[in-house]
């Protein structure tokens, strides 16, 4: 009886001990669940995901993310990879409901021997990838018991409310796997660049290995720690017969093969275009969309033109700056100071000109300097131990001579190596090609103090092929095609011709070019514009003054149209915004853009029709959906499903005709003259149909050339960022059109010519060049000239700019120009 009474009475206690506990539970469960952050938000997960940007054929350029990650669906992640994490992460995780008690369990006896034996380890978790994805997405990473029982409860609401797919998709696209890469898709690619698709096991190993501490398990800091973690995984895959021992065998032997992936841009000089289309997404966008917005964005940039691009303006900007002599080494290091190669490790080079190292010149003798070459930082900062060497004989330093910025120029030229370069002296060399012998040899090289762009265009749909913004954006990331702001000189004088044209002048009017003085406004002495040549070549047409480029004669011009129509063309055109209505402004002393320039003459080459210059094509949003294109044009018959013997669809350009298409010929037939006889005969060897104009400012500040076949235009131009006189003689014919004529003779080695198209209604008539009077017989000055309806050339020869006095009379039947008009004509010959 007591017996039974006593274990009635420890049934009670009991009882009440498992009731208090129960309520003790359900207490602290309540508590800890109030403030419970919501999963509901994990249905509508968009984690941020980098932008990736493409060139015109598909290659990727660059990407831009705060974190650099790609989603991939769970249904496109290959079973290797998914199985190496749940091998290394949680091999239960199909079988349990969140928590893993036998995990725990393990967990539990592990750091409690741990404990014991005084160890002083980290202690073992045993959180499940639900329970991690509720830490990532939910929770902070304190190692706190309030903050496991709250991972543990949300781990059991979201398996409730998600299947096992969607918690591992989710796990497997947020998790940081180091080197700036989250997600497996992305760290794919940063580690092993390749897609996760082609990974192997001891890759895919690896990467499952990263997620416990992707610092820790570094693939160049502590590689034999990575191995180990790695190898552990591949156990744990074979253990759970994910893949069979030899297989597991084999990857364990290999080494971890980490190729990282290069992070700036991808397609060979690419770093001016790449930014430009960063700047223009994150106008478009925000940072925000730009960073994590998951872009794939396909851009105009052509490959191929864009590394004939770099090149043409790199050896232009390069052969005028060996004009100008030697500024000196880049740097000194003190050889007498132990090993050169960690000293010289340091000197910043050119990373974007492969071409060029630099070296420090470690002897000089009278034929040839004896160099070090910059060796090679390993990972971690270590520098290469490697030395190598080379000479640079004196015939390729011979250029340079050096330099006095004080006075601006050049000492004498220089009879030996020692003249040039000295021991201990950083400079930047170049590989000479085709070498025999010990001993490589190289060309001295110095960074070109003088700035240029070259940027090129397709005239149809404004799609900017090409840019390069400078010698070398690792140098400066001003893009000078975009930015700079310069004078256009004459490079705008078409403008002011295709004005007249579109309003009664013809090719064939005549202008005076003679001195002119006008008003500049009180206190002020008189403006007296001169030509370049400083002469005067008395009446001329206007095909005359655009093809020797007359200032004179467009001073005349403006003024006889007034300026208030010259502005109005060149708000049409896009060159200006709001061109301040002075006459000086006519011979380019406003500031614009290279951009907006060739884009001018790219709408006058597409037949007047207006073209918006754009980097970008198309836009897609991380689902790929098309959130914007940029041509514009509609194509009539592409809707037809099938084919009904109709007409073949056609593309309906919708754009602006700013100018009429028949003044667009006419401008576009005189600046061919301008390649055939006048300031851009260099052009000439093209040998095809090619119009184009020079520029050329005051004191030779700037130095432009725009030129353009049927389907392409370039426009370049040098100066210096802080505007200097580069020289007399320094033009736009000079020093711009080589570097567009290099540009052509690549981009259009293998494409045949094309002539510029007539338009309907245009009749081309012979007349004299000069006179603009009707061509007779055996007259060596006669050319095509094309003429509206309603238009003829002259019967009467008279002249803009002399009150409507005539000079000499020309027979309506088309004879040669009077001997008294002809001395009139001829350079001097008035004045």
């Amino acid at each position: 009886m007591f017996l039974i009474r006593f274990l009635g009475y420890l049934f009670g206690i009991g009882s009440v001990v498992v009731l208090a506990v129960a309520g003790a539970v359900w207490l602290g469960y309540r508590h800890v669940s109030a403030d419970l952050p919501s999963y509901e938000g994990l249905k509508k997960y968009e984690p941020p995901v980098m932008t990736r940007i493409h060139a015109s054929d598909g290659a990727l350029i660059t990407e831009f993310a705060h974190e650099r990650r790609m989603f991939l669906p769970i249904q496109a992640v290959p079973p290797l990879v998914r199985n190496a994490f749940l091998a290394a992460e949680d091999k239960n995780f199909y079988d349990h409901a969140g928590v893993d008690l036998m995990s725990i369990g393990r967990a539990v006896y592990t750091n409690l021997q741990g404990y014991l034996k005084g160890g002083s380890r980290r202690p073992q978790g045993a959180s499940t990838i639900t329970q991690q994805v509720a830490k990532n997405f939910l929770l902070s990473s304190e190692q706190t018991v309030d903050r496991k029982v709250k991972e543990a409860i949300l781990a059991r609401r979201i398996e409730q409310s998600f299947t096992k797919d969607q918690i591992l998709e989710l796990y497997l696209n947020e998790i940081f796997l180091g080197l700036g890469s989250y997600g497996i898709a992305a760290a794919s690619l940063v580690y092993f660049d390749k897609s996760v698709h082609e990974l192997t096991i001891a890759e895919a190993a690896y990467m499952a290995a990263l997620p416990k501490g992707p610092n820790n398990y570094h693939p160049f800091r502590y590689p034999e720690r990575a191995i180990e973690r790695r190898n552990w995984v591949i156990d744990q895959m074979v253990e759970n017969k994910f893949i069979e021992p030899d297989a597991g065998a084999k990857a364990k032997a290999e080494g971890l093969k980490v190729q990282q992936r290069q992070t700036g841009p991808q397609v060979a000089a690419s770093d001016y275009f790449a930014e430009e289309v960063r700047r223009e997404l994150g106008e478009m966008y925000g940072e925000k969309g730009l960073y994590e917005g998951g872009l794939s964005v396909r851009t105009t940039l052509d490959p191929k033109m864009q590394v004939f691009a770099r090149k043409a303006l790199m050896d232009g900007l390069m052969e005028y700056d060996v004009d100008q002599g030697f500024r000196g080494p880049v740097t000194k290091i003190d050889l007498y100071a132990g090993d050169w190669g960690p000293k010289l490790a340091e000197v910043k080079g050119l990373s974007d000109v492969p071409e060029w190292q630099l070296a420090v010149v470690l002897a000089v003798t009278p034929q040839y300097a004896d160099i070090g070459l910059q060796p090679a930082k390993l990972s971690g900062g270590a520098v290469s131990t490697e030395r190598a060497r080379g000479i640079i004989n004196f015939a390729d330093m011979k250029w340079a001579r050096r330099y006095d910025p004080e006075t601006n120029r050049r000492g004498n030229s220089p009879k030996t190596a020692v003249d040039v370069v000295q021991a201990g002296d950083v400079v930047f060399v170049q590989k000479l090609p085709a070498q025999a012998g010990d001993r490589i040899a190289y060309r001295l090289r110095q960074i070109p103090e003088v700035g240029g762009a070259l940027i090129v265009m397709d005239p149809h749909t404004g799609r900017v092929l090409a840019v390069s913004g400078g010698f070398s954006y690792a140098q400066s990331e001003f893009n000078r095609a975009t930015q700079a702001k310069r004078q256009p000189g004459s490079s705008f004088k078409p403008f002011i011709y295709a004005a007249a044209l579109d309003n009664g002048y013809t090719p064939s009017s005549v202008v005076l070019d003679a001195p002119i003085e006008l008003p500049q406004g009180p206190g002020l002495p008189p403006w007296r514009p001169e030509n370049y040549s400083g002469k005067f070549y008395g009446p001329s047409t206007l095909r005359v003054g655009i093809e020797q480029s007359r200032n004179t004669m467009t001073v005349r011009l403006a003024k006889d149209m007034g300026m208030p129509l010259v502005a109005e063309y060149s708000k049409r055109f896009g060159i200006y915004d709001k061109l301040p209505p002075f006459l000086a402004n006519s011979l380019g002393a406003y500031e614009t853009t290279l951009l907006r320039m060739t884009t001018a003459y790219a709408t006058i080459a597409n037949g007047g029709r207006y073209v918006k210059a754009s980097f970008i094509d198309r836009i897609q949003d991380r689902y790929g959906r098309t959130i914007f294109k940029h041509d514009k044009r509609e194509c009539q018959g592409c809707e037809a499903r099938t084919w009904a013997q109709q007409a073949e669809p056609t593309l309906v350009d919708n754009s602006d005709q700013v100018l009429d298409p028949m003044t667009a010929y006419q401008i576009t037939s005189m600046m061919e003259g301008v390649v055939q006889r006048g300031t851009a005969t260099i052009m000439k060897s093209l040998g095809r149909p090619l119009a184009g104009k020079t520029g050329t400012t005051n004191d030779e500040r700037d130095a432009w050339f725009i030129g353009y076949t049927p389907d392409l235009v370039a426009g370049a131009y040098i100066g210096f960022d802080n505007p200097r006189p580069m020289g007399k003689g320094q033009t736009g014919g000079h020093l711009a059109a080589p570097i567009v004529k290099e540009f052509f003779e690549n981009a259009l080695k293998n494409a045949p010519p094309v002539e510029f198209r007539v338009p309907e209604g245009l009749r081309l008539v012979a007349i004299n060049r000069k006179t603009g009077l009707r061509s007779g017989a055996g007259d060596d000055a006669t050319i095509m000239e094309g003429f509206k309806p309603g238009t003829a050339p002259p019967d009467y020869f008279s002249v803009i700019g002399m009150d409507g006095t005539e000079y000499g009379e020309a027979p309506s039947s088309g004879n040669k120009v009077t001997p008294q008009l002809e001395k009139q004509l001829a350079p001097g010959g008035l004045y």
